[in-house]
């Protein structure tokens, strides 16, 4: 007698959602060594949903301030960006206004330590 398989079908609709958003001031440089960064002033960390917003992101960033682009991952939607404070807290709001308010994503709080 033959065994019946059960098919299972998975789908991935995410929304469009800003999960985190969070800088660092001043990091240790153990952690920067461990991320494989250059030290910097200031880390911003982003995970966006659907993945790819994280190259809009990242465009955003880029053309916003001084920054520069520490980790990108367009599979998972988290963004590193590196500089001086200023230009990684530019960076951070500039790009949660135009992906909620141009995108229409869901934002959620700018974090900091």
């Amino acid at each position: 007698m033959m065994e019946e398989k059960q098919r299972i079908i998975q789908e991935y609709v995410p929304g469009k959602q800003i999960t985190l958003a969070h800088i660092i001031a001043s990091p240790q440089i153990e952690l920067c060594e461990k991320l494989g960064i250059e030290k910097k002033e200031a880390i911003g960390i982003m995970t966006i949903t659907p993945a790819e917003g994280a190259i809009i992101a990242a465009d955003i960033a880029l053309k916003t301030s001084t920054v520069k682009i520490g980790f990108l991952d367009r599979f998972s939607g988290s963004l590193v960006i590196i500089g001086n404070i200023s230009a990684v807290d530019e960076a951070i709001h500039r790009i949660m206004n135009t992906l909620v308010r141009v995108l229409n994503f869901s934002p959620c709080p700018i974090t900091k330590s």
